[in-house]
């Protein structure tokens, strides 16, 4: 299966139009149309419906597809390109809301550094395609257990980090006095949905046996602190690791004790890395 056809079909389908496809590509119309044909006649399979354009079942299976393997060969790209480039360039970091530790800014070099903010599902891919040299990404685990990352290109990942998670609520709920709280009990409650900016209420739901944790709000940010806000506005309750969770004025962050649940952070790279990436690289992974 041609790789340019395979993106040529994925701009098709995500635009919902030859003419445009063409546009964002820099193709004619009939060269866009011509990529179709021939994947089409590749797999012997209608990809596209054309009035409407619009996947079939076939198509709408090969999107499922394309992704992973577009992501992939760009991961295989960039690899190839580090090891040919110079072996000293500017250094960018790409981490999760939640996942800058102090340790990690105090070791920064003193200038050629851009740090990149993503969503958290974003790091494996911007260190994968080589956007970024390293990557700190976090989640919830078990206690010294590793995260679940996305199959993006063959990384390096290892833990720099664990503490402990807490619920942020307002100060005036119900529930602020309590010592700890249970995770199944608060299932029913009204919930922030911050994908980027706290812990995905995915994770909880997955820790609760898949179900509960309804959406009061989402917001599709990264800022913990636009977060923390709403949760002291009594817009919904948010799991946060210990450290974001402290101070926030409004609010009490409580201990949840069941299950064990523990904040980790992850440093991603590739290899081999660049000087002043390795020396990060050394200075994350030692323990404090």
């Amino acid at each position: 299966m041609d790789p340019h056809l395979l993106r040529t079909y994925v701009t098709v389908a995500r635009l919902a139009s030859f003419s445009e496809a063409a546009r964002e590509l820099g193709y004619t119309q009939s060269a866009v149309s011509q990529h179709i044909a021939a994947l089409e006649q590749d797999l012997g399979a209608a990809l596209l419906t054309r009035r409407p354009v619009a996947p079939t079942a076939a198509g709408e299976r090969l999107l499922e597809h394309a992704g992973p393997l577009l992501l992939r060969l760009d991961a295989a790209r960039a690899d190839v390109v580090r090891m040919a480039s110079a072996p000293e360039h500017g250094l960018t970091l790409a981490a999760a809301p939640t996942a800058l530790l102090q340790r990690a800014v105090s070791a920064l070099p003193a200038a050629g550094v851009t740090l990149r903010v993503l969503p958290r599902d974003d790091v494996p891919v911007a260190v994968a395609t080589g956007t970024a040299d390293l990557g700190l990404v976090d989640g919830l685990a078990a206690p010294s257990d590793p995260l679940r990352l996305p199959d993006v290109a063959p990384l390096t990942a290892y833990g720099v980090a664990e503490e402990p998670v807490r619920v942020l609520l307002p100060a005036a709920h119900p529930l602020a006095g309590r010592p700890g709280l249970r995770l199944g009990d608060l299932a029913d409650a009204r919930w922030l949905d911050a994908p980027d900016a706290a812990l995905p209420l995915s994770q909880l739901r997955a820790a609760n046996g898949g179900h509960g944790f309804r959406t009061a709000l989402r917001y599709e940010g990264t800022d913990v602190r636009t977060l923390t806000a709403l949760a002291a506005a009594g817009r919904g309750l948010t799991l946060l690791p210990a450290a974001a969770a402290a101070d926030v004025p409004g609010t009490v962050a409580i201990p949840l004790i069941h299950p064990r649940l523990i904040h980790r952070t992850e440093l991603l790279h590739t290899t081999p890395l660049p000087g002043a990436a390795a020396t990060l690289a050394e200075a994350l992974a030692a323990r404090p």
